[in-house]
Order: C-alpha cells, then sequence, then structure tokens
C-alpha cells in the first residue's frame, strides 16, 4: 500500500482535501492518505512555531518516519500541491540503496514574501523537502522526535547527517514549481509554493483550472441536497 502524508495547516484546509482527491482519483494502487497535523502530536512533539515558518508542518514533515512506525517507505509532500499523475508511479521509485529521494531543486528566491504575507527565506536546498520519498527504516534512527523538536531548521530541511550519496533524484515534474520553474504542461505534481489558486490574488496561476477542477469533482454530490433555510 502507498503511505502518503500531507502537511496540514489550518489556514489552508481546502488544500489539503483536494490534494488528497486528486491522489484518490489517480491512483491504481491502495493509497493511505494521512495528515501531518500539529494537534495530533501534542503528546510527544512540542516545538514552538519559528518566526521564520511559513506552515505548520515545517518541522512536523520529519516525523513521518516516526509516524510510519520506522518500517517500509513513506511519501511526504506539502499541501498545496495537486496530483496529475498515478502516485503509483512515484512510489515505483523507491530504492533500498537510499535513505529517501526528492527534486533536487536550485531554488533562490528573488521575493521577500509568499502567501498570506509570509517571509521567504532562501538556504541550500530549499524545497527538497517538500516532496520526499522516504526509506524509514533508514530514516527513523536520525529523525526521531527528540531530534526533530530541537534541531535547527536549517539541520532538519538540508538533510544534515544524512550522507549525499543516500539522496536520490526523483525526476523535476514530480515537484514542478509554480512561478519559479519553467511552464511545463507534462507535470506529475504541481506545487504552488508561493499561493495556490485558493488565495486572493492567485487565481490565474499555472495549473489553476486543473486545481478547480478537481475541487468542483470533490464537492459535487449526485443528487446534491438544498441547504435548509436557516442555515
Amino acid at each position: 500500500m502507498i503511505r502518503w502524508f500531507i502537511g496540514y495547516d489550518r489556514r489552508e484546509p481546502v488544500a489539503y482535501h483536494v490534494l488528497a482527491h486528486s491522489l484518490l482519483e489517480l491512483s491504481s494502487e491502495p493509497i493511505a492518505i494521512i495528515p501531518v497535523a500539529v494537534d495530533h502530536f501534542r503528546a510527544f512533539f512540542n516545538r514552538p512555531p519559528s518566526p521564520w515558518s511559513s506552515t505548520e508542518f515545517s518541522f512536523s514533515r520529519f516525523l513521518v518516519p516516526h509516524l510510519a512506525g520506522g518500517e517500509g517507505w513513506a511519501v511526504f509532500s506539502d499541501c498545496d500541491m495537486l496530483c496529475l499523475e498515478d502516485p503509483a508511479r512515484l512510489w515505483a521509485l523507491r530504492d533500498e540503496a537510499l535513505d529517501l529521494l526528492v527534486v533536487k531543486h536550485d531554488h533562490q528566491p528573488t521575493e521577500n514574501t509568499k502567501f498570506l504575507g509570509q517571509p521567504q527565506t532562501a538556504y541550500p536546498r530549499k524545497n527538497w523537502s517538500s516532496v520526499m520519498l522516504i526509506n524509514c527504516a533508514r530514516m527513523a534512527p536520525l529523525w526521531s522526535p527528540a531530534y526533530v523538536e530541537n534541531a535547527s531548521g536549517l539541520e532538519l530541511h538540508r538533510f544534515v547527517g544524512v550522507p549525499d550519496d543516500r539522496i536520490g533524484d526523483l525526476p523535476a515534474g514530480w515537484n514542478h514549481l509554480v512561478d519559479v520553474n519553467p511552464p511545463n504542461p507534462n507535470a506529475d505534481l504541481v506545487h504552488w509554493t508561493l499561493g495556490g489558486p485558493y488565495f486572493r490574488g492567485f487565481e490565474r496561476v499555472e495549473f489553476a483550472e486543473q486545481w478547480w477542477q478537481t475541487y468542483r469533482r470533490m464537492t459535487d454530490a449526485a443528487d446534491p441536497a438544498v441547504p435548509p433555510s436557516n442555515i
């Protein structure tokens, strides 16, 4: 079974649900979709947010190997995405010789802010951690809850402690950065890192219509009820 963890942020819940729906629509194999929501981890993880964190899952994404029981493989992705290809094709890229696989972007932002006025920061390996195919057995000892709670953001997002030769390459289409990478009509997984089409000011970004089409399919019903007049 494909295990796909999605970062959940209470400021953009619709993003999580539309991405999950796109995965369900396209997967040719059984898929388990799990939210990475910080309120679910209070018993063992209480790292306060950083002023430089643009999402609630900036750090908790690295708990995925622990949440997966330190066994098998898992995918993590940010929520501000849309899947346009069978996720089983990404899952098939697992390689037991590697600790994780990512799209190795060279993202050097020039803007100072992104969605909801969040600060934009530049650092090596930026956006590598936004889609990760993770060998959980290999990564659980390093990314323990105690380590994730105390390591710096740069240590986590730059994969400090993971040998470079055990970080594999995913095809670029599996983390296409809208308005950062050149337009790619054949992208497999679209990522609105600067702001999704559900935010004001981003309604016409690349692939926005595909996002809205998925949203409409998700919210459709064969025989929709008429809401009572008192709600």
